[in-house]
C-alpha cells in the first residue's frame, strides 16, 4: 500500500458513477474468523474439498455436521470489522452501489450493508436436505432431524459439488456490467467462478489483498495490504 495508489482507488470511487465490491475471506479473517482454507488445524485437517460436498452430507454427514458445526462456533462473539463497516458507509452515501461476497458469515448485512449478493449462500440459516423446509441454525447444530419430513439438516451454504444461487449470481453479473469500477477485497480469486466477475466489467478493476493474486496482471490498480486498513486509508482520503 502506497500513498499514491491509495489517492488512485480514492479518486476512483469518488469519480465512478457505479461500484460493485466483490469480497472474499480477507475481508473476514479480520474480525477474527478463520480461513477455513488454511492449515490451521480448527477444522480437524481435513481437506474442505472433500467435506464441504453434496456427497459427504449423503454419506458422511457426521463429518460434514462437525465440519459446519465448527463453523457455525467459531462465529459466536464475532462482529464486522472496520473493512464491513466502510463499504457499508460508501454504500449509504452512494459511492456503492453493490457487494458480491464468496463469504456466508453475514458480516456485510450486519455492517449495514443492503444489497449483498451472497455467492456462496450462508451460514446463518439452514434448510432440510431432502424437502427443502426452512430450519434454524439451533436446530442444524443440534443435529436435529426435519421435523416435516425427518430430513438431515443442513447450512443454507453451497457445497463445493453445487451450482451458484442464480438469483445472487444473476444479480452480481447485473451489477457489474453496469459499473465503472469493480473493486475486489480480500480474495485470492482462486474460486470459480466468482474469480470471472472482475473480468464482465468495461470499467476500470482494482484489487486490494494481503497477497499477491493469480490475476493481478489483469487489474488496473494493484493493493497489497490488509483490507481494513487499506480501506480505511482510502475512506481516509475522500471528501
Amino acid at each position: 500500500m502506497t500513498l499514491e495508489t491509495v489517492k488512485t482507488l480514492a479518486d476512483w470511487i469518488q469519480a465512478a458513477s457505479s461500484t460493485v465490491v466483490l469480497t472474499g475471506a480477507g475481508i473476514s479473517t479480520e474480525s477474527g474468523v478463520p480461513d477455513f482454507r488454511s492449515k490451521s488445524g480448527w477444522w480437524r485437517n481435513v481437506d474442505p474439498a472433500t467435506v464441504a460436498t453434496a456427497d459427504a452430507l449423503q454419506h458422511n454427514y457426521p463429518l460434514f455436521h462437525a465440519f459446519y458445526r465448527a463453523r457455525i462456533e467459531a462465529l459466536k462473539g464475532l462482529s464486522p470489522n472496520v473493512g464491513h463497516q466502510i463499504l457499508a458507509k460508501w454504500e449509504a452515501a452512494g459511492r456503492v452501489d453493490a457487494i458480491a461476497t464468496q463469504n456466508v458469515d453475514g458480516f456485510h448485512q450486519m455492517a449495514g450493508s443492503r444489497r449483498v449478493y451472497e455467492l456462496h449462500g450462508s451460514i446463518r440459516s439452514a434448510r432440510c436436505s431432502n424437502c427443502g423446509a426452512s430450519a434454524s441454525v439451533e436446530d442444524f447444530v443440534a443435529q436435529r432431524s426435519c421435523p416435516h419430513c425427518g430430513g438431515r439438516l443442513r447450512p443454507n451454504v453451497v457445497l463445493f459439488d453445487e451450482t451458484l444461487p442464480q438469483d445472487a449470481w444473476q444479480g452480481a453479473l447485473e451489477a457489474i456490467a453496469r459499473a465503472d469500477l469493480v473493486l475486489v477485497v480480500g480474495t485470492s480469486l482462486n474460486v470459480s467462478p466468482a474469480n470471472t466477475l472482475p473480468a464482465l466489467t468495461r470499467g476500470k478493476t482494482a484489487v486490494i489483498n494481503l497477497e499477491p493474486t493469480r490475476m493481478d496482471e489483469a487489474f488496473d490498480l494493484v493493493i497489497h495490504g490488509k483490507a481494513g486498513e487499506v480501506l480505511a486509508a482510502v475512506d481516509g482520503r475522500m471528501g
